[in-house]
């Protein structure tokens, strides 16, 4: 992991990274063209913050954490002035793993315990067993309420909400 390097992404990173992530997932290729634009957005306007794993300078993992409460469906009780909710969690198959995302995780946890966030929240969906074995390693397993998302084609996906504290 010499070359492993964790930090906050640019906006020519995220163009980057959207762009990778639009040409790989071709069922999905609507939703990432919008969920791209909105993210950059997003990022313009301070809502959020994008993290990402780069490997040998290719972006390999990431995750994103939203401050604002009107950018995450489901908000009560998942943002708020001492609450991220965390979300966009991926890495690339082949690097899956090997411990890259842990590096990422902690390192984000850490920044945003600098920046006095007190507690972060994420969303999972209740098939996804293998990505809640992960977060509960991290200790997100205070359990905050189920809800419904909607994609942008209109897609809804169950989710259960868990929290951490700092």
């Amino acid at each position: 992991m010499d070359n492993y390097v964790c930090k906050i992404a640019t906006l020519e990173e995220m163009n980057i990274k959207w762009d990778y992530e639009i040409e790989h997932n071709i069922e999905d290729r609507n939703n990432y063209i919008i969920w791209k634009e909105n993210n950059i957005e997003k990022f313009k306007s301070g809502y959020i913050t994008p993290y990402y794993g780069i490997l040998n300078g290719k972006i390999i993992c990431e995750a994103t954490a939203c401050f604002n409460k009107d950018i995450v469906q489901n908000s009560l009780g998942l943002v708020d002035e001492n609450t991220v909710y965390l979300s966009a969690f991926r890495t690339i198959t082949e690097y899956q793993g090997k411990g890259y995302f842990s590096k990422l995780m902690k390192y984000m946890l850490n920044d945003l315990k600098n920046k006095g966030y007190k507690r972060v929240t994420l969303g999972i969906e209740p098939q996804e067993e293998k990505n809640k074995q992960i977060y509960d390693h991290f200790g997100f397993n205070e359990y905050i309420k189920s809800g419904v998302e909607e994609y942008p084609d209109g897609t809804k996906i169950d989710v259960i909400y868990y929290a951490k504290n700092l």
